[in-house]
Formats: structure tokens, sequence, C-alpha cells
């Protein structure tokens, strides 16, 4: 069913890859936005929505430049070099893998710079309809060293934004994992 006007509803999500050691993939944080978002958002309904994914790099990561590319089939990835597909390429290669399994629309991007700025501009640039982030529930003195971009964005992001909390039994040891 697609809604009446022909336009789809979009939604942009910022993901993060884990900082688990020796755990190249999305994080925690990130799966359980989008796992959601499919859950109580999109349901059977996938038509009438287009997840936009945007992952940050920081700027110290081996002169990582921003990417022009848009990645929206699982082939687009496929040829892509080893190198390539460890500065974030694989992290935009499994959400997009998952839309096509569902048949969600989607689109992936690469950005660089401090993930609260960038994702804010994006959604200045873009003009999702909605923003969802994945918030780690870091406790007070936790939030003091590592700053969350989920209450910042919450702040400064000109759309709607819904944050979500992983569960507590997702959680690993330490809460600053993610």
């Amino acid at each position: 069913m697609e809604i009446e006007d022909g336009s789809v509803t979009r939604i942009l999500m910022g993901v993060s890859e884990s900082t688990i050691k020796g755990y190249p993939h999305a994080s925690i944080s990130s799966r359980g936005a989008f796992d959601w978002t499919i859950q109580k958002i999109v349901r059977y309904n996938t038509s009438a929505f287009k997840l936009l994914f945007l992952h940050v790099q920081v700027p110290d990561e081996d002169g990582f430049d921003d990417m022009d590319s848009i990645y929206a089939s699982p082939e687009d990835f496929k040829s892509l070099t080893d190198r390539d597909r460890a500065k974030g390429l694989h992290l935009l290669a499994y959400f997009v893998t998952r839309c096509h399994e569902i048949g969600v629309s989607c689109e992936a991007w690469i950005k660089r710079g401090d993930p609260k700025e960038v994702i804010c501009h994006e959604v200045k640039r873009v003009q999702p309809d909605l923003l969802v982030v994945g918030s780690r529930g870091l406790g007070p003195f936790q939030r003091v060293f590592v700053g969350t971009v989920s209450e910042f964005c919450v702040k400064h992001a000109e759309c709607p934004v819904i944050t979500i909390k992983r569960s507590a039994d997702e959680a690993p040891q330490d809460p600053v994992d993610d």
C-alpha cells in the first residue's frame, strides 16, 4: 500500500561500526535501531518507506575521503577492494543487503567528521521525514567523557528524531562498548 500522493516516507539512520575489539560489524545500537524501525515503523508496508543510511568516519582514519557514491543494492559493493571494505563499507553493505532481503528501498553513504555535526548537516541537506539513531544508554558519568550523538541530534536536527536504546540483555560488560 503506497501513500496517496505517491511519495514515500524517508527515514535517515545514522549507523556506526561496533567498538568492541575484533568485532568488525554494525554496532549493537545501530542494529537495534534498524530492527526496531523495520518492526515498528515499516512493518509490512515496505513500498511506503525509503531508508537512508549514513555512516560517519572520524577524520583521523588513514586520510579517508568522503564518498560521493551512493549504494542502493548489494551488487554495488561487490567490486570494492578489501581495503575499501575496511573503511566502513562492509557496514553499509550489511544494512543495504538487509533492506533488499525484505524489499525496502534504501540508499547509503559515508561522510567524514564529527558524527553529531555531520548527521545534523546531512539532515539539513537531505531533508528526511525522520531521523533514527541508536543510543547506548550511557549513565551521566560516561556521557561526560564519551558524549552522545543521540542527545545532540535530538536538540539540533531539523526533523523529528527517534532514539532507540539498546536493551539490557544486549549491553556488553562495559557500557561504553557498542
